[in-house]
């Protein structure tokens, strides 16, 4: 569209996940002028990514550097720190901020009321095509089965026309995938709770939930299908995110 990054004047981030986030400082280095919005949860983890990183290294291991490379450090007088609440205007757009934590603390969501779009980042969760199945990313260390359905209540009061979905893309009939949303979310987290109550090693526990979440999912899309979301949102991790959820509970 003949932008070039030396145009680009602000980066509307939803949360500082690595694959949300993660190119963050290396775009600023590029272009010092761009102002980075961020929830006040995380900004101190883009001036800092120490302990970001290290969290991320305990999911992907020896695999950080091949999916992610460098994650640079935001200057912190970069950064435009989101509470909730705000709105702001941002060259011919007015946008509204919700904190919409649940899939992770520090989550925002924005919505420009003069086109109709939610960008909703991952509170609405993965969609890989046409078909109405929105699945739930569980990752840890944030999962919180109770914030993430009031912040799809409160996306919703919005009416949004279209949601724009990090992973991947706009979906208009937004109540219906908020609705879906929040089937699978409750479904897969009443799996994960009842396997974390099952008298078995933790090894064995993550190999029967990824098998009966494949099952699940199969219930509902085709296998091709089963197989993109699993790379979107790896089943594994998925369990990591339900299962520390219901043992902070005392599950």
């Amino acid at each position: 569209r003949g932008i070039a990054l030396g145009d680009v004047q602000a980066l509307l981030l939803t949360h500082i996940h690595l694959d949300h986030a993660g190119v963050s400082g290396t775009l600023v280095r590029e272009n010092p002028d761009i102002q980075v919005y961020v929830h006040e949860k995380g900004a101190p983890h883009l001036v800092d990514p120490t302990r970001l990183l290290n969290s991320a290294n305990r999911l992907y291991g020896d695999e950080m550097d091949r999916l992610w490379g460098d994650f640079l450090p935001v200057p912190r007088e970069n950064l435009r720190v989101l509470s909730g609440g705000e709105r702001i205007s941002l060259a011919d757009r007015n946008f509204h901020v919700a904190y919409t934590p649940g899939h992770a603390s520090h989550h925002v969501s924005f919505f420009d009321s003069s086109s109709g779009v939610a960008f909703v980042g991952d509170t609405a969760g993965v969609r890989t095509g046409a078909e109405l199945f929105a699945m739930p990313p569980t990752p840890p260390p944030d999962i919180d089965l109770e914030t993430w359905k009031a912040s799809v209540a409160l996306i919703d009061k919005w009416q949004p026309e279209t949601l724009f979905l990090t992973h991947f893309g706009p979906y208009s009939e937004a109540a219906a995938h908020l609705a879906s949303l929040v089937e699978h979310l409750d479904s897969m987290a009443t799996l994960a709770k009842l396997i974390v109550q099952q008298e078995v090693t933790d090894n064995e526990r993550i190999i029967r939930f990824v098998d009966e979440a494949r099952r699940y999912l199969g219930q509902h899309v085709s296998s091709t299908a089963v197989a993109s979301y699993e790379q979107a949102a790896p089943l594994s991790q998925c369990w990591l995110g339900l299962a520390r959820y219901w043992r902070k509970r005392g599950v």
